[in-house]
Parts: structure tokens; C-alpha cells; sequence
């Protein structure tokens, strides 16, 4: 989470499914009506580690050069295919590939064209206030004062971002508490290769 305020109030926040059970790994993004441009450019990584993304889903703000490391000892060529940004890196091991910038807000899915069970995902705010919910499906943010249009987004919900969108007016000195309900998709997992396997040596 980042927070540039000076004096913030908290705002806590819940998301559960469609059935009522608590949703992990939620990405909650809170856009300022009067938003203030920053010029910074962050940096974040995603390693490769054991055959799988690490972290399996990051958040940055739009601007962010993300590296990735490949700490494995067999190479791989990591991708997508997502509008908010598509990229390739060629084949690559023990060495970092050139850092990609990660210039449009959305969620970004990754794969490896060499592994096809590595997915992870990058989720690219345009707004520096933003969080995830934790293993209780909750989480807090710390806001100035002000008017926000806030949106949830997770790699397995049915809806759209736009119609998780909810405003919120905070006042000084004040508190607000907000909550979403989920429609999820089942989690698909393609069979991943023995390590013996040819497939998983490259």
C-alpha cells in the first residue's frame, strides 16, 4: 500500500464472494476526484523462482519499471498478451532481462512460453492509493480528506472493474467502512511438467 498523506483517515475495507466467503488478494484502487500528478518512477521486480512467478500477483502504480530476475537455473521467456501491456522477453537464465515499463492502468496477466502452469499477474493503478486484502478478505487504507471513486479487481472475478465502483466523501476526522461481493470464476491450473520432464528443463 502507499500513502502520500500528511493527515489520513482510515478507511476499512471487506471483500467476500457471491457466497459469502472471504476473498484473499483483492486489489482495492481509491481515485482522488482532484488527482496530483507525480513524476516518480518506481521500481518493482518479479523473480522466477522453482518454475513459478514471485510474487504470483504484484500492484504499482502506473510509471513502474518492473524487473525480472530469473534465480532458476533454467531459462525462460516470460510474456503477455493484456492491453494494459503486452511484451516479450526472449529466453533468458542468469541474468535479468531488460526491465519493462509498465505504462498503462489494468490488469496485466503473465505467462512463460516455456512453462505453460506459470501465471502471475500485475495490477497497474492509476491512482498511488491502493491495497490488497489480506487472508480475512480485509484491509485499510489511509486517505486525506476528499471525494474517491473506489474499484476492486481480482484475477478470478466475473464483473467488470467499472461495476465494482463505488464513491466515497471522507471527511476530516472521519471514518468510512466499505464493502464488495464477488462473483469468482474456478481457478484454472494447467498440469505442471514433472521436473525430470523435457518440457520443464529448458
Amino acid at each position: 500500500m502507499l500513502c502520500l498523506a500528511a493527515q489520513a483517515e482510515t478507511v476499512s475495507l471487506s471483500v467476500t464472494d457471491s457466497g459469502g466467503a472471504v476473498v484473499s488478494q483483492a486489489v482495492v484502487v481509491a481515485m482522488p476526484k482532484d488527482q496530483v500528478p507525480d513524476g516518480t518512477r518506481p521500481e518493482a521486480s518479479v523473480d522466477q523462482i522453482e518454475k513459478n512467478f514471485v510474487p504470483g500477483q504484484l500492484v504499482v502504480r502506473v510509471g513502474t519499471l518492473v524487473h525480472f530476475p530469473n534465480s532458476d537455473k533454467v531459462r525462460h521467456q516470460v510474456y503477455s498478451f493484456s492491453p494494459a501491456k503486452s511484451f516479450e522477453l526472449p529466453l533468458y537464465a542468469g541474468a535479468d532481462a531488460e526491465p519493462v515499463l509498465f505504462d498503462k492502468p489494468g490488469p496485466v496477466t503473465l505467462g512463460c512460453n516455456i512453462h505453460d502452469w506459470m501465471r502471475g499477474y500485475i495490477y497497474v493503478a492509476d491512482s498511488p492509493w491502493f491495497t490488497r486484502t489480506d487472508e480475512q478478505g480485509h484491509a485499510t487504507l489511509d486517505l486525506p480528506p476528499g471525494d474517491y471513486t473506489v474499484h476492486v479487481w481480482h484475477p478470478q472475478m466475473r464483473e467488470t472493474e467499472d461495476s465494482t465502483r463505488q464513491t466515497l466523501s471522507l471527511a476530516a476526522q472521519g471514518t468510512a467502512e466499505m464493502s464488495w461481493k464477488l462473483g469468482l470464476k474456478p481457478v484454472f491450473s494447467p498440469r505442471r511438467a514433472p521436473m525430470g520432464d523435457a518440457g520443464g528443463g529448458y
